[in-house]
Protein backbone atom coordinates (compact mmCIF):
# COMPACT_ATOMS: atom_id res chain seq x y z
CA UNK A 1 0.00 0.00 0.00
CA UNK A 2 1.34 3.42 -0.98
CA UNK A 3 1.32 6.07 1.73
CA UNK A 4 3.22 9.15 2.74
CA UNK A 5 6.31 8.74 4.89
CA UNK A 6 4.88 11.10 7.46
CA UNK A 7 1.35 12.38 7.96
CA UNK A 8 1.18 16.03 8.95
CA UNK A 9 -1.61 17.80 10.76
CA UNK A 10 -0.93 21.29 9.50
CA UNK A 11 0.01 24.17 11.78
CA UNK A 12 -1.54 27.64 11.53
CA UNK A 13 0.33 29.69 14.16
CA UNK A 14 -0.76 33.09 12.81
CA UNK A 15 -4.39 32.04 12.76
CA UNK A 16 -4.08 30.56 16.25
CA UNK A 17 -2.61 33.81 17.51
CA UNK A 18 -5.66 35.72 16.26
CA UNK A 19 -7.88 33.20 18.10
CA UNK A 20 -5.91 33.61 21.36
CA UNK A 21 -4.83 29.96 21.31
CA UNK A 22 -2.09 28.52 23.51
CA UNK A 23 0.10 28.02 20.44
CA UNK A 24 2.90 26.01 22.00
CA UNK A 25 0.54 23.53 23.61
CA UNK A 26 -1.70 23.12 20.57
CA UNK A 27 1.38 22.54 18.42
CA UNK A 28 2.44 19.65 20.64
CA UNK A 29 -1.07 18.17 20.47
CA UNK A 30 -1.03 18.59 16.69
CA UNK A 31 2.17 16.57 16.33
CA UNK A 32 0.91 13.78 18.60
CA UNK A 33 -2.33 13.61 16.62
CA UNK A 34 -0.38 13.25 13.37
CA UNK A 35 1.71 10.38 14.75
CA UNK A 36 -1.31 8.56 16.17
CA UNK A 37 -3.32 9.05 12.99
CA UNK A 38 -0.56 7.70 10.77
CA UNK A 39 -0.11 4.67 13.01
CA UNK A 40 -3.76 3.70 13.33
CA UNK A 41 -5.31 4.87 10.06
CA UNK A 42 -2.75 5.19 7.28
CA UNK A 43 -1.19 1.81 8.10
CA UNK A 44 -4.38 -0.05 7.13
CA UNK A 45 -4.17 -2.37 4.14
CA UNK A 46 -6.37 -1.96 1.06
CA UNK A 47 -8.00 1.14 2.46
CA UNK A 48 -10.67 2.71 0.20
CA UNK A 49 -9.35 5.56 -1.95
CA UNK A 50 -12.30 7.65 -0.86
CA UNK A 51 -10.79 7.91 2.62
CA UNK A 52 -8.24 10.37 1.21
CA UNK A 53 -10.76 13.18 1.67
CA UNK A 54 -11.23 12.39 5.35
CA UNK A 55 -7.46 12.17 5.79
CA UNK A 56 -7.30 15.67 4.32
CA UNK A 57 -9.95 16.89 6.78
CA UNK A 58 -7.82 15.65 9.66
CA UNK A 59 -4.71 17.28 8.19
CA UNK A 60 -6.61 20.58 8.18
CA UNK A 61 -8.42 20.05 11.46
CA UNK A 62 -6.72 22.96 13.21
CA UNK A 63 -6.77 25.45 10.36
CA UNK A 64 -8.44 24.71 7.04
CA UNK A 65 -11.95 24.31 8.40
CA UNK A 66 -11.34 27.11 10.90
CA UNK A 67 -10.53 29.51 8.06
CA UNK A 68 -13.81 28.56 6.38
CA UNK A 69 -15.69 29.20 9.62
CA UNK A 70 -14.08 32.57 10.20
CA UNK A 71 -14.82 33.61 6.62
CA UNK A 72 -18.47 32.64 7.17
CA UNK A 73 -18.53 34.75 10.33
CA UNK A 74 -17.24 37.73 8.36
CA UNK A 75 -20.22 37.21 6.03
CA UNK A 76 -22.53 37.49 9.03
CA UNK A 77 -23.26 33.80 9.58
CA UNK A 78 -23.73 32.54 13.15
CA UNK A 79 -21.48 29.72 14.35
CA UNK A 80 -22.99 27.49 17.06
CA UNK A 81 -21.04 24.99 19.15
CA UNK A 82 -23.04 21.98 20.33
CA UNK A 83 -22.51 18.94 22.57
CA UNK A 84 -25.61 16.87 21.81
CA UNK A 85 -27.54 15.54 18.82
CA UNK A 86 -30.72 16.88 20.38
CA UNK A 87 -29.82 20.41 19.23
CA UNK A 88 -31.84 20.86 15.99
CA UNK A 89 -29.27 21.39 13.24
CA UNK A 90 -32.06 22.00 10.72
CA UNK A 91 -32.86 25.29 12.43
CA UNK A 92 -29.23 26.39 12.55
CA UNK A 93 -28.85 25.66 8.83
CA UNK A 94 -32.20 27.26 8.01
CA UNK A 95 -30.98 30.54 9.49
CA UNK A 96 -27.72 30.29 7.53
CA UNK A 97 -25.75 29.21 10.60
CA UNK A 98 -22.92 26.74 11.03
CA UNK A 99 -23.13 23.91 13.55
CA UNK A 100 -19.93 22.59 15.15
CA UNK A 101 -19.64 19.63 17.54
CA UNK A 102 -17.46 20.43 20.56
CA UNK A 103 -17.46 17.20 22.56
CA UNK A 104 -14.00 16.30 23.85
CA UNK A 105 -12.45 12.89 23.23
CA UNK A 106 -8.91 13.51 24.45
CA UNK A 107 -7.39 12.94 27.89
CA UNK A 108 -4.98 15.84 27.38
CA UNK A 109 -7.26 18.58 28.69
CA UNK A 110 -8.88 16.67 31.54
CA UNK A 111 -6.29 17.85 34.14
CA UNK A 112 -7.17 21.44 33.17
CA UNK A 113 -10.85 20.78 33.77
CA UNK A 114 -10.21 19.03 37.09
CA UNK A 115 -8.81 22.26 38.50
CA UNK A 116 -12.44 23.40 38.52
CA UNK A 117 -14.72 20.41 37.97
CA UNK A 118 -14.94 17.27 40.13
CA UNK A 119 -12.78 14.32 39.12
CA UNK A 120 -15.63 11.83 39.35
CA UNK A 121 -17.70 13.07 36.41
CA UNK A 122 -17.82 12.09 32.74
CA UNK A 123 -14.47 12.40 30.91
CA UNK A 124 -16.24 13.75 27.84
CA UNK A 125 -17.57 16.72 29.80
CA UNK A 126 -14.19 17.33 31.42
CA UNK A 127 -12.31 17.02 28.15
CA UNK A 128 -14.58 19.51 26.36
CA UNK A 129 -14.50 21.99 29.23
CA UNK A 130 -10.74 21.62 29.47
CA UNK A 131 -10.31 22.42 25.78
CA UNK A 132 -12.01 25.78 26.36
CA UNK A 133 -10.28 26.89 29.54
CA UNK A 134 -6.86 25.76 28.23
CA UNK A 135 -7.45 27.63 24.95
CA UNK A 136 -6.31 24.74 22.76
CA UNK A 137 -9.41 24.25 20.61
CA UNK A 138 -9.71 26.55 17.56
CA UNK A 139 -13.38 25.56 17.22
CA UNK A 140 -14.23 26.65 20.76
CA UNK A 141 -12.42 29.92 20.05
CA UNK A 142 -14.37 30.45 16.81
CA UNK A 143 -18.01 29.88 17.77
CA UNK A 144 -20.38 32.77 18.53
CA UNK A 145 -22.02 30.84 21.35
CA UNK A 146 -22.39 27.29 22.58
CA UNK A 147 -25.69 25.50 23.04
CA UNK A 148 -25.71 23.10 25.96
CA UNK A 149 -28.55 20.86 27.04
CA UNK A 150 -29.80 19.05 30.14
CA UNK A 151 -29.23 15.40 29.22
CA UNK A 152 -27.15 14.74 32.34
CA UNK A 153 -26.35 16.40 35.65
CA UNK A 154 -22.64 16.81 34.89
CA UNK A 155 -23.43 18.69 31.72
CA UNK A 156 -26.15 20.99 32.99
CA UNK A 157 -24.07 22.12 35.98
CA UNK A 158 -20.94 22.53 33.85
CA UNK A 159 -22.83 24.88 31.52
CA UNK A 160 -23.21 27.34 34.39
CA UNK A 161 -19.44 27.52 34.77
CA UNK A 162 -18.74 27.39 31.03
CA UNK A 163 -20.89 30.52 30.66
CA UNK A 164 -18.16 32.40 32.53
CA UNK A 165 -15.81 31.66 29.61
CA UNK A 166 -18.13 31.77 26.60
CA UNK A 167 -21.77 32.65 26.00
CA UNK A 168 -23.68 29.45 26.81
CA UNK A 169 -27.32 28.90 25.91
CA UNK A 170 -29.05 25.88 27.44
CA UNK A 171 -31.99 23.92 26.04
CA UNK A 172 -34.14 21.95 28.47
CA UNK A 173 -34.46 18.38 27.19
CA UNK A 174 -37.49 16.54 28.59
CA UNK A 175 -36.59 13.24 30.21
CA UNK A 176 -39.84 11.47 29.30
CA UNK A 177 -41.83 11.25 26.07
CA UNK A 178 -45.38 11.98 27.11
CA UNK A 179 -47.54 14.49 25.24
CA UNK A 180 -46.83 17.34 27.62
CA UNK A 181 -43.10 16.55 27.36
CA UNK A 182 -43.40 17.01 23.60
CA UNK A 183 -45.15 20.35 24.17
CA UNK A 184 -42.28 21.40 26.43
CA UNK A 185 -39.77 20.43 23.77
CA UNK A 186 -41.70 22.36 21.10
CA UNK A 187 -41.53 25.45 23.30
CA UNK A 188 -37.79 24.95 23.78
CA UNK A 189 -37.34 24.66 20.02
CA UNK A 190 -39.25 27.92 19.52
CA UNK A 191 -37.09 29.68 22.11
CA UNK A 192 -33.99 28.40 20.29
CA UNK A 193 -35.39 29.81 17.05
CA UNK A 194 -35.75 33.20 18.75
CA UNK A 195 -32.13 32.98 19.88
CA UNK A 196 -30.91 32.17 16.37
CA UNK A 197 -33.11 34.83 14.78
CA UNK A 198 -31.78 37.52 17.11
CA UNK A 199 -28.17 36.67 16.26
CA UNK A 200 -28.58 35.98 12.54
CA UNK A 201 -30.90 38.93 11.92
CA UNK A 202 -33.00 36.57 9.82
CA UNK A 203 -36.55 35.30 10.25
CA UNK A 204 -37.30 31.59 10.10
CA UNK A 205 -39.73 30.80 7.29
CA UNK A 206 -41.12 27.52 6.05
CA UNK A 207 -38.94 27.80 2.94
CA UNK A 208 -35.80 28.32 5.02
CA UNK A 209 -36.64 25.43 7.33
CA UNK A 210 -37.33 23.09 4.40
CA UNK A 211 -33.89 23.93 3.00
CA UNK A 212 -32.29 23.03 6.35
CA UNK A 213 -34.32 19.81 6.48
CA UNK A 214 -33.22 18.80 2.97
CA UNK A 215 -29.55 19.37 3.79
CA UNK A 216 -29.78 17.28 6.95
CA UNK A 217 -31.84 14.55 5.28
CA UNK A 218 -29.24 14.23 2.53
CA UNK A 219 -26.44 14.05 5.11
CA UNK A 220 -28.23 11.41 7.17
CA UNK A 221 -29.12 9.37 4.07
CA UNK A 222 -25.45 9.31 3.09
CA UNK A 223 -24.48 8.07 6.56
CA UNK A 224 -27.28 5.49 6.46
CA UNK A 225 -25.99 4.29 3.11
CA UNK A 226 -22.48 3.93 4.48
CA UNK A 227 -23.70 2.10 7.56
CA UNK A 228 -25.80 -0.29 5.49
CA UNK A 229 -22.72 -1.19 3.42
CA UNK A 230 -21.03 -2.36 6.61
CA UNK A 231 -23.35 -5.38 6.69
CA UNK A 232 -21.42 -7.04 3.83
CA UNK A 233 -18.78 -9.71 4.42
CA UNK A 234 -15.87 -9.39 3.88
CA UNK A 235 -15.98 -5.94 5.47
CA UNK A 236 -15.66 -3.27 2.78
CA UNK A 237 -14.19 -0.70 5.16
CA UNK A 238 -12.78 -0.83 8.67
CA UNK A 239 -14.86 0.12 11.67
CA UNK A 240 -12.40 2.79 12.75
CA UNK A 241 -12.60 4.47 9.33
CA UNK A 242 -16.38 4.57 9.68
CA UNK A 243 -16.06 5.94 13.21
CA UNK A 244 -13.73 8.63 11.89
CA UNK A 245 -16.28 9.62 9.25
CA UNK A 246 -19.03 9.78 11.88
CA UNK A 247 -16.84 12.02 14.03
CA UNK A 248 -15.99 14.33 11.13
CA UNK A 249 -19.72 14.67 10.40
CA UNK A 250 -20.02 16.98 13.39
CA UNK A 251 -17.79 19.77 12.13
CA UNK A 252 -17.31 19.44 8.37
CA UNK A 253 -19.34 21.43 5.85
CA UNK A 254 -22.54 19.32 5.57
CA UNK A 255 -23.02 19.59 1.79
CA UNK A 256 -19.39 18.79 0.96
CA UNK A 257 -19.36 16.02 3.57
CA UNK A 258 -22.49 14.43 2.08
CA UNK A 259 -20.96 14.46 -1.40
CA UNK A 260 -17.74 12.80 -0.18
CA UNK A 261 -19.55 10.12 1.82
CA UNK A 262 -21.66 9.23 -1.22
CA UNK A 263 -18.53 9.06 -3.40
CA UNK A 264 -16.99 6.68 -0.88
CA UNK A 265 -20.16 4.58 -0.91
CA UNK A 266 -19.99 4.38 -4.72
CA UNK A 267 -16.49 2.93 -4.35
CA UNK A 268 -17.63 0.48 -1.67
CA UNK A 269 -20.48 -0.73 -3.87
CA UNK A 270 -17.93 -1.53 -6.56
CA UNK A 271 -16.06 -3.55 -3.94
CA UNK A 272 -19.23 -5.54 -3.31
CA UNK A 273 -19.35 -6.51 -6.98
CA UNK A 274 -15.72 -7.66 -6.84
CA UNK A 275 -16.07 -9.41 -3.51
CA UNK A 276 -13.25 -7.23 -2.19
CA UNK A 277 -12.80 -6.20 1.44
CA UNK A 278 -10.36 -4.86 4.01
CA UNK A 279 -10.70 -7.73 6.47
CA UNK A 280 -10.56 -11.50 6.35
CA UNK A 281 -14.06 -12.97 5.82
CA UNK A 282 -13.53 -14.83 9.10
CA UNK A 283 -13.00 -11.60 11.07
CA UNK A 284 -15.32 -11.45 14.07
CA UNK A 285 -18.10 -8.95 13.49
CA UNK A 286 -18.67 -6.70 16.51
CA UNK A 287 -21.33 -4.10 17.20
CA UNK A 288 -20.52 -1.32 19.66
CA UNK A 289 -23.35 0.15 21.73
CA UNK A 290 -23.33 2.89 24.34
CA UNK A 291 -21.81 6.31 24.94
CA UNK A 292 -20.53 8.43 22.04
CA UNK A 293 -16.87 8.46 21.04
CA UNK A 294 -15.80 12.03 20.36
CA UNK A 295 -12.75 12.80 18.21
CA UNK A 296 -9.98 11.60 18.75
CA UNK A 297 -11.30 8.71 20.87
CA UNK A 298 -10.48 5.62 18.77
CA UNK A 299 -9.44 3.46 21.72
CA UNK A 300 -12.00 0.64 21.61
CA UNK A 301 -12.06 0.33 17.81
CA UNK A 302 -8.26 0.14 17.70
CA UNK A 303 -8.28 -2.69 20.23
CA UNK A 304 -11.07 -4.67 18.55
CA UNK A 305 -9.56 -4.42 15.09
CA UNK A 306 -5.98 -5.04 16.23
CA UNK A 307 -7.23 -8.35 17.66
CA UNK A 308 -8.69 -9.49 14.34
CA UNK A 309 -12.24 -8.23 14.72
CA UNK A 310 -14.13 -5.62 12.73
CA UNK A 311 -16.61 -3.12 14.16
CA UNK A 312 -19.71 -3.13 11.95
CA UNK A 313 -22.01 -0.70 13.75
CA UNK A 314 -22.05 2.02 16.42
CA UNK A 315 -25.32 2.38 18.28
CA UNK A 316 -24.51 5.71 19.88
CA UNK A 317 -24.95 9.46 19.44
CA UNK A 318 -21.82 9.54 17.30
CA UNK A 319 -23.28 6.66 15.27
CA UNK A 320 -26.75 5.53 14.24
CA UNK A 321 -28.63 7.55 16.84
CA UNK A 322 -27.47 10.66 14.97
CA UNK A 323 -28.64 9.67 11.50
CA UNK A 324 -31.24 6.89 11.69
CA UNK A 325 -34.31 9.17 11.55
CA UNK A 326 -35.21 11.47 8.64
CA UNK A 327 -37.71 14.31 8.29
CA UNK A 328 -40.65 14.73 5.91
CA UNK A 329 -40.05 17.42 3.30
CA UNK A 330 -43.61 18.45 2.42
CA UNK A 331 -45.35 20.90 4.76
CA UNK A 332 -47.96 23.55 4.15
CA UNK A 333 -47.08 25.75 7.12
CA UNK A 334 -44.24 26.41 9.57
CA UNK A 335 -46.07 25.23 12.69
CA UNK A 336 -46.74 21.74 11.28
CA UNK A 337 -43.10 21.52 10.17
CA UNK A 338 -41.90 22.40 13.68
CA UNK A 339 -44.18 19.77 15.21
CA UNK A 340 -42.76 17.17 12.82
CA UNK A 341 -39.26 18.34 13.78
CA UNK A 342 -40.12 17.77 17.44
CA UNK A 343 -41.45 14.30 16.62
CA UNK A 344 -38.24 13.46 14.78
CA UNK A 345 -36.01 14.51 17.67
CA UNK A 346 -38.20 12.72 20.21
CA UNK A 347 -37.31 9.47 18.44
CA UNK A 348 -33.75 9.84 19.72
CA UNK A 349 -33.38 7.11 22.33
CA UNK A 350 -30.76 8.71 24.55
CA UNK A 351 -30.25 6.95 27.88
CA UNK A 352 -31.41 10.12 29.66
CA UNK A 353 -35.00 9.08 28.89
CA UNK A 354 -37.18 6.97 31.14
CA UNK A 355 -38.61 4.57 30.30
CA UNK A 356 -36.37 3.79 27.32
CA UNK A 357 -37.59 0.46 25.99
CA UNK A 358 -37.33 1.67 22.39
CA UNK A 359 -33.56 1.80 22.76
CA UNK A 360 -33.47 -1.87 23.73
CA UNK A 361 -35.49 -2.71 20.63
CA UNK A 362 -33.23 -0.52 18.47
CA UNK A 363 -30.08 -2.23 19.73
CA UNK A 364 -31.49 -5.64 18.82
CA UNK A 365 -32.60 -4.39 15.40
CA UNK A 366 -29.19 -2.91 14.60
CA UNK A 367 -27.49 -6.09 15.77
CA UNK A 368 -29.51 -8.11 13.28
CA UNK A 369 -29.18 -5.58 10.46
CA UNK A 370 -25.40 -5.33 10.80
CA UNK A 371 -24.99 -9.13 10.88
CA UNK A 372 -22.90 -8.74 14.02
CA UNK A 373 -21.81 -11.70 16.13
CA UNK A 374 -21.48 -9.97 19.47
CA UNK A 375 -22.12 -6.66 21.23
CA UNK A 376 -19.56 -4.68 23.19
CA UNK A 377 -21.40 -2.22 25.40
CA UNK A 378 -19.11 0.76 25.85
CA UNK A 379 -19.63 3.21 28.69
CA UNK A 380 -17.51 6.09 29.85
CA UNK A 381 -16.71 6.16 33.56
CA UNK A 382 -19.29 8.06 35.65
CA UNK A 383 -21.82 8.09 32.80
CA UNK A 384 -24.57 6.91 35.10
CA UNK A 385 -27.45 6.69 32.62
CA UNK A 386 -25.56 4.50 30.15
CA UNK A 387 -23.95 2.48 32.93
CA UNK A 388 -27.33 1.65 34.46
CA UNK A 389 -29.06 1.06 31.13
CA UNK A 390 -26.46 -1.59 30.31
CA UNK A 391 -28.41 -3.87 32.65
CA UNK A 392 -31.50 -3.85 30.41
CA UNK A 393 -29.46 -4.24 27.22
CA UNK A 394 -27.58 -7.20 28.72
CA UNK A 395 -30.83 -8.89 29.80
CA UNK A 396 -32.25 -8.48 26.29
CA UNK A 397 -29.06 -9.90 24.76
CA UNK A 398 -29.11 -12.90 27.11
CA UNK A 399 -32.71 -13.58 26.14
CA UNK A 400 -31.80 -13.46 22.45
CA UNK A 401 -28.58 -15.47 22.92
CA UNK A 402 -26.37 -12.57 21.83
CA UNK A 403 -22.79 -12.54 23.16
CA UNK A 404 -22.42 -9.41 25.32
CA UNK A 405 -19.44 -7.68 26.90
CA UNK A 406 -19.60 -4.58 29.11
CA UNK A 407 -16.61 -2.23 29.02
CA UNK A 408 -16.38 0.80 31.31
CA UNK A 409 -13.38 3.02 30.64
CA UNK A 410 -12.12 6.55 30.15
CA UNK A 411 -9.71 8.21 27.74
CA UNK A 412 -6.56 7.06 29.51
CA UNK A 413 -4.38 4.39 27.83
CA UNK A 414 -3.67 2.77 31.21
CA UNK A 415 -6.36 0.08 30.94
CA UNK A 416 -5.71 -0.91 27.31
CA UNK A 417 -3.98 -4.16 28.32
CA UNK A 418 -6.86 -5.14 30.60
CA UNK A 419 -9.43 -4.35 27.91
CA UNK A 420 -7.46 -6.35 25.34
CA UNK A 421 -7.47 -9.39 27.65
CA UNK A 422 -11.22 -9.15 28.18
CA UNK A 423 -11.95 -8.73 24.47
CA UNK A 424 -9.68 -11.66 23.60
CA UNK A 425 -11.71 -13.85 25.97
CA UNK A 426 -14.94 -12.46 24.48
CA UNK A 427 -13.73 -13.29 20.99
CA UNK A 428 -13.00 -16.85 22.08
CA UNK A 429 -16.61 -17.28 23.24
CA UNK A 430 -17.81 -16.13 19.82
CA UNK A 431 -15.43 -18.49 18.04
CA UNK A 432 -16.78 -21.33 20.17
CA UNK A 433 -20.28 -20.52 18.91
CA UNK A 434 -19.01 -20.75 15.34
CA UNK A 435 -17.68 -24.27 15.83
Amino acid sequence: MQRSASFEVKAYPELWKVLDIDIERLDKMRMVLGEVYEKHFLSQENRPKGMAYFDWVISEIHGGRIKEILEAKREGRVVVGIFCIYIPEEIILALDGICIGLCGGSPGTIPDAEKILPRNICPMVKSAFGFKIAKVCPYFQSVDFVCGETTCDAKKKTWEILNEYISTYVMEIPQMKREHDKRLWLEEVKLFIEKMESLSKKKLTLERLLEGIKIMNAKRKALQRLNNLRSFNPALISGKDCLLIEQIAFYDDPIRFTKKVNELCDELEERVKRGEGVKDPQALRIMVSGTPMALPNWKLHNIVESLGGVVVNEESCIGTRYFKDLMPEDFSDLESALKALVDRYMKIDCSCFTPNDERVEQVLKEYRDSKAEGIIYYSLAFCHTYNIEAYKIQKACEKEGIPFLFIETDYSPEDIGQIQTRIEAFFETIRERRR
